[in-house]
């Protein structure tokens, strides 16, 4: 099949070299001539310095000008022509109201329908929304290209279910596939496009309306995002609350009921990331527009973004701990380990909170996510970013510090108990957003004050 996908960011960049593996002839396009460069450079480090996925730079740079192809504006309407398939992967951001902004969306599909409208070979061609966009965008998008009189196309909803850290797997091995069309010709052209998973033992192809496909989207972020909140907004408010809680315990305990999902029973300093807290947030603005309750909702909402900075008012009033003109160490920057992706990353809040608290510096550190910080907290756009400095591994950031905040579940952080103990003398205050630390009495025995989701404070002994 020959496939255009447009836009190169997570979404599409994965899904273009993916496709590129299964010996489809891909042109994956961008309006961004830097990006373009940097992919077709096939250098490892500028690749990943726009998306940093494990594994995917290996497929661009195994797949490149053989089954994979990047073009700008100048070439895509050179290749228009034979087209089987585009998949749309393009910012879908939220606005103040949490209505989602199409702008991106309808620019470039009004651009598509100007380039389909005057091509020779007026073969099939189905355009599929892959990013996630509110229900009934199908139909907009119908709209758009009726308006600039393209002929005999088809239009689908095909939402990705991409975890940032792992989606190179899951693009090659998903759990399932949902397809939303209309007509038989449209489904058989995507059953060409995902011949391998058609008819997979272990993945579930699912073939619906494009309504459907919207709304599946849209109703599995929302249920995985209320798992977090239901374990931070109750099992990690009991552990806080009631003394001689072991939260391991009461999850283990839990989940161990073969009807209750384990997945999402962690209790962190809330979940971030480009999804979530977008998603849910338009799924309440489409249901307000209709009157239809969505309070559930706005709970889940509310207790992921308190979960971002409640432990900055916890070490305030529950230990006591003056922040104004400390040093902190601040290890984890992007919003999950294995990515440098830091949208909605908690630690955006904590930083805001620390400064806000007066913190005389941070000291950050992150394997990943270090040149997005950069960008994030960049000194000219407010002068108390100056007070940020990024440092090389876990040691630099720890030393001559007054207090450790750990915001990422990077596996180094783990061991970073003796670490701790090497270069900094009680006292000293451990802030574990994510229960990273397992050894943490240790770290009590040794004189250092914790604090963690999930449970009281523990004061050194």
């Amino acid at each position: 099949m020959k496939v255009i996908v447009v836009g190169t960011g997570f979404v599409g960049l994965t899904h273009a070299a993916v496709l590129s593996e299964s010996g489809h002839e891909v042109y994956a396009y961008d309006i961004d001539k830097q990006k373009i460069a940097a992919y077709n450079s096939c250098e490892r480090a500028k690749i990943e310095r726009y998306v940093n996925e494990p594994g995917l730079s290996s497929i661009i740079i195994e797949t490149h000008n053989r089954y994979l192809f990047f073009i700008g504006p100048d070439e895509i309407e050179g290749i228009i022509d034979g087209t089987d398939a585009i998949f749309l992967c393009l910012p879908t951001p939220p606005n103040l109201d949490g209505s989602t902004n199409l702008s991106y969306y309808t620019n470039a599909v009004s651009y598509l329908g100007s380039l389909l409208a005057k091509r020779q070979d007026q073969r099939r061609v189905v355009i599929i929304n892959k990013s996630t966009v509110p229900i009934g965008t199908a139909r907009l998008l119908q709209k758009i290209l009726n308006e600039h009189n393209v002929p005999n196309f088809g239009v689908a909803s095909n939402p990705e279910f991409l975890p940032e850290g792992d989606a190179v797997e899951k693009s090659r091995k998903p759990d399932r596939v949902v397809v939303g069309a209309d007509t038989p010709e449209d489904f058989e052209i995507l059953r060409n496009v995902y011949s391998q998973y058609v008819k997979h033992v272990r993945i579930s192809y699912t073939e619906t309306t494009p309504e459907t496909a919207e709304a599946i989207k849209y109703v599995a972020n929302t249920l995985l995002l209320t798992y977090i909140s239901f374990w931070n907004g109750v099992g990690a408010r009991l552990g806080e609350t009631f003394g001689n809680i072991v939260m391991e315990d009461l999850k283990r305990g839990v989940t161990s009921d073969d009807r209750i999902s384990t997945w999402g029973s962690y209790v962190s300093n809330g979940a971030g990331g480009s999804c979530f807290g977008k998603d849910i947030q338009s799924l309440i603005f489409q249901l307000r527009q209709e009157s239809q309750p969505y309070g559930l909702l706005k709970d889940v909402y509310e207790i992921n973004e308190y979960q971002k900075t409640y432990l900055v008012d916890r070490a305030v009033n529950e230990v006591g701990f003056n922040f104004n003109n400390k040093t902190i160490a601040l290890l984890g920057l992007a919003f999950k380990k294995r990515t440098n992706d830091m949208r909605d990353s908690s630690a955006l809040k904590v930083v805001e909170a620390l400064l806000g608290r007066g913190v005389k510096a941070i000291q950050a550190y992150d394997p990943l996510a270090i040149d997005e910080a950069k960008h994030f907290f960049n000194p000219n756009n407010n002068n108390l970013f100056e007070k940020i400095t990024y440092h090389d591994n876990v040691k630099d950031a720890i030393l001559n510090s007054d207090a450790l905040f750990i915001t990422t579940d990077w596996e180094e952080f783990r061991g970073v108990a003796g670490t701790v103990e090497k270069l900094v003398k009680p006292p000293y205050l451990v802030i574990d957003g994510r229960r990273m630390i397992a050894n943490y009495n240790y770290l009590v025995k040794k004189g250092y004050g914790y604090l963690a989701v999930g449970s009281k404070y523990l004061a050194p002994k």
